[in-house]
């Protein structure tokens, strides 16, 4: 596919080597090995499978991969998967390996505005595709979730957003912030604001919250996390404690980066092939990116949300965080009844 707003495709372009090509079963094997000599008895380890599309590379891959993990990996050590796809090429086989692996799908869906932006490489729309492959997932009986980049025009657009997640019967449901492009050749998107971020959650809220009423949960990302706060006093959500956090993001040639966002030449880090998890880690926690965290904006020193996003996601900064902060005017005015909900969710 051709994505316009396809966010790898516009960080990779800046590097002096834009693709790395598909990621060879030597390289697995090394980034296995390099992992595994690492953990011990109950550790848990996810590998989350982006791209570009993982696809391409292949259903044989995958089983070489698993195949490989589990020879590799000491006993009782967890491994879960996960695997992002725009699902044009998932069949039954694919289903079958995701459910004998019990694989997490991301599925891609942009819901009524898909075909605005989603195209396969000969230009042709691919919403009544994806539905297909969305449908299969379904009958399967696949774990999945949906991902949906939030434009600034579907933003404004929140009932038509709603209908298509109850018509479609969309139980998890991820919004992504369509973001303004890093490289100067991108395409131009309709990119999300501050403004726009709030009125939509807003929005967006008050169809949720009836539908609780109505005994029909609905697991939108945000409303999740920010309920897993309240309750549990954790961040496990990337960018809402305000503070980068070390990640291990691997290219096809086994290069490390600290963030997907930032998979450019000045945050590489050094190869899974040849450095171990914790020189990796190391060079992580040590290197320019986590050590440039943003301070907290001017307008932050006295808002009475910084437990629950402390400054937010610095990539995400223009798209939610800038001044009028969207997320301060969403928590403004829903907060208090999310609370009282997930209360009433989480104990019963």
């Amino acid at each position: 596919m051709q994505c316009k707003y396809c966010f790898y495709n516009d960080v990779s372009t800046t590097r002096h080597e834009s693709s790395m090509g598909l990621m060879s079963r030597e390289v697995a094997s090394s980034l296995l090995k390099n992992i595994f000599v690492s953990l011990s008895p109950r550790d848990i380890i996810t590998f989350a499978f982006q791209g570009g599309e993982p696809s391409l590379a292949g259903l044989g891959f995958f089983y070489f991969f698993a195949s490989e993990a589990e020879k590799l990996s000491p006993r009782n050590v967890e491994i879960n998967y996960t695997f992002q796809t725009n699902g044009m090429l998932i069949d039954d086989d694919w289903c079958d390996f995701f459910i004998e692996k019990n694989v997490l799908v991301g599925l891609s869906l942009d819901g009524y505005l898909h075909d605005e932006n989603r195209f396969d490489k000969t230009g042709e729309k691919t919403l009544s595709r994806v539905l297909e492959k969305k449908n299969m997932l379904d009958k399967r009986g696949v774990t999945y979730n949906i991902l949906w980049v939030l434009t600034g025009k579907s933003s404004i657009q929140t009932n038509r957003v709603w209908d298509f997640i109850v018509r479609e019967n969309l139980k998890y449901v991820q919004f992504v912030p369509c973001l303004e492009m890093i490289s100067p050749s991108a395409n131009r998107v309709d990119t999300l604001t501050p403004q726009k971020f709030y009125r939509f959650y807003a929005a967006l809220f008050q169809q949720w919250k009836r539908e609780v009423k109505n005994g029909n949960i609905i697991n939108i990302r945000l409303f999740d996390d920010l309920a897993n706060l309240y309750m549990t006093k954790q961040h496990i959500a990337c960018g809402i404690s305000g503070r980068c956090t070390p990640q291990i993001v691997v290219e096809a040639n086994g290069n490390v980066y600290p963030c997907d966002f930032y998979a450019m030449d000045e945050y590489l880090v050094g190869n899974i092939c040849t450095n171990s998890i914790e020189e990796i880690y190391n060079m992580i926690v040590s290197s320019t990116f986590i050590s440039k965290n943003q301070r907290l904006h001017k307008w932050c020193d006295d808002c009475k949300y910084n437990m629950w996003c402390h400054g937010g996601c610095r990539r995400m900064f223009l798209a939610v965080y800038d001044e009028p902060c969207g997320m301060r005017m969403f928590l403004d005015k829903c907060i208090n009844d999310l609370i009282r909900i997930a209360t009433g969710i989480y104990r019963t």
